[in-house]
C-alpha cells in the first residue's frame, strides 16, 4: 500500500514522503497513530504542490544573497570604538556591530549570525569578515576600526 507520511519514521523515510508499506502495518499502527494518510489523488497533489513551492523558495533566497553579493562584496564597513592604552579597545567589536552598520551604510539586512570573524576585534586596523548568506553563497566584508572621537 502506497502511503504518504506525515511524521519522520525511522526505517520508513522522512515526513511528506511517498512509500511502499505492508496494508496490515499502514492500517493498525500508521493511520491509528496518525504518521500516515493513503496516498490518494489529493495527497499526491500536495506533494507535488509542496516540492514546487520549496524548489520556488529556494529560488528567491538564491537569488536574494547574489543580489547582496553584489551590493557588499569587498566592501568595508566603518565602525568606531573607545580605546585604552596601547590601542587595546574597551571590550571588542562583535559581528551585532558590524551586522549593524551594513544595515546603516549599504542599506542591507543581514543576520548577525550569518557573519564569521577571524579571531576577536579588540584593536584598531582592518579585519575580514565573512558572510555565509544562503547555500554557500559567501560574501567578503572589510570592518575598519577606528577611534572614537
Amino acid at each position: 500500500m502506497k502511503v504518504v507520511l506525515l511524521e519522520d519514521i525511522k526505517g520508513k523515510g522522512k515526513k511528506g514522503e511517498l512509500v511502499n508499506v505492508s496494508d496490515g502495518y499502514a492500517r493498525n499502527f500508521l493511520f491509528p497513530h496518525n504518521l500516515a494518510k493513503e496516498a490518494d489523488a489529493q495527497a499526491m497533489n500536495e506533494i507535488k504542490n509542496a516540492e514546487e513551492s520549496k524548489a520556488f523558495r529556494i529560488k528567491t533566497q538564491t537569488e536574494d544573497a547574489k543580489k547582496t553579493v553584489e551590493k557588499i562584496n569587498g566592501k568595508s564597513v566603518k565602525l568606531f570604538a573607545k580605546a585604552g592604552q596601547g590601542g587595546r579597545l574597551f571590550g571588542s567589536v562583535t559581528s551585532k556591530e558590524i551586522a549593524e552598520e551594513l544595515k546603516r551604510q549599504y542599506k542591507v539586512d543581514i543576520d548577525k549570525r550569518k557573519i564569521v570573524i577571524d579571531g576577536d576585534i579588540k584593536a584598531f586596523g582592518t579585519y575580514k569578515c565573512e558572510i555565509k548568506l544562503f547555500g554557500g553563497i559567501t560574501a567578503e566584508v572589510f570592518a575598519v576600526v577606528g577611534e572614537q572621537k
